[in-house]
Formats: structure tokens, sequence, C-alpha cells
């Protein structure tokens, strides 16, 4: 598969697992298209990658924590506000997921945003992460029963 071809099919997905992640939909779009031009950079390289998107997701991850990391992001604040704020239309951008996600720790959520959302193997996810796949697997129940316990919290 050709770059343009990858980016057609696996943008919209980068972006609300960026969203997911915890950013911003601005900054998810501005954090995918950053991964995505480090990707470009060395396509050929992606292309003979054993798990295509693992690596993508790896540099996605990557490129989220060098964006978190700057001290400055370039937001100014302003007096006048948008009427309104745009509907999306995804589960993804659903405020009770975004709520739940946002109370994980971040290694809580990237491990439930690359297995269940992404789709990666306990491998894949442990190879995007640098770590053991025990170590997802333990973050993976552990994020699981922090979810089970706010689901039980809220229906009482």
């Amino acid at each position: 598969m050709d770059f343009s071809d990858y980016v057609a099919a696996r943008r919209t997905t980068l972006v609300r697992a960026a969203v997911l992640l915890g950013c911003p939909q601005p900054d998810a779009e501005d954090v995918v298209q950053t991964a995505l031009l480090r990707c470009f950079r060395s396509w050929r390289r992606v292309q003979r990658a054993d798990e295509p998107d693992a690596y993508v997701y790896r540099v996605l991850v990557n490129t989220l924590h060098d964006a978190r990391s700057r001290r400055w992001n370039g937001e100014l604040p302003t007096e006048t506000l948008p009427d309104h704020a745009a509907v999306a239309e995804d589960a993804t951008s659903g405020l009770a997921v975004r709520r739940a996600l946002g109370a994980m720790s971040r290694d809580h959520r990237e491990v439930l945003v690359l297995r269940y959302y992404a789709d990666l193997s306990e491998r894949q996810t442990a190879d995007v992460l640098r770590v053991p796949p025990g170590t997802v697997k333990s973050r993976t129940a552990r994020a699981l029963a922090v979810l089970a316990a706010d689901q039980n919290v809220r229906s009482s």
C-alpha cells in the first residue's frame, strides 16, 4: 500500500485514537499530521515493518508525548468565543467515553485505546508502548477494573 492510500484509509481512525488518548480534536489533527509526516519520511521502513499499523501507532504515541512535553503550545486566550461548538458524529467523541478515559492515568488510557480502539494485539501494543506483554496485560486488567468500579458507582 502506498502512503496516500494508507492515509486515506487510516487518517480518521488515527485522529479518533488521538482524541481518545486525551487530545482535543484540533490538537489531535495536528498530532496525526505530524506523525504521518514522520512516517512519510521513512515510508519504506514503515512498509517493511512486521506490523505497519503498530509502527504508525508507535509514531503517533511518541508524537503525542513530544507535543505534551513542550512548555508552550501556541494557544492564545481570546475574549470572544464561538456561538456554538461543532457537533461530532462518532461515538468516540461521546462525553462519557472521553470522561472515563480522561480520568485514567496516561498508561491506562494508552493501553485501552491501543488494545480496544486501535484493535492492536497485546504483542503489538507492547511494541508500541515499549513495555513487556505482561505489562500490557496488567495495565489492561487494572484499567478495566477502574472502568467497572466507575460504572458501579454511577449505577448506584
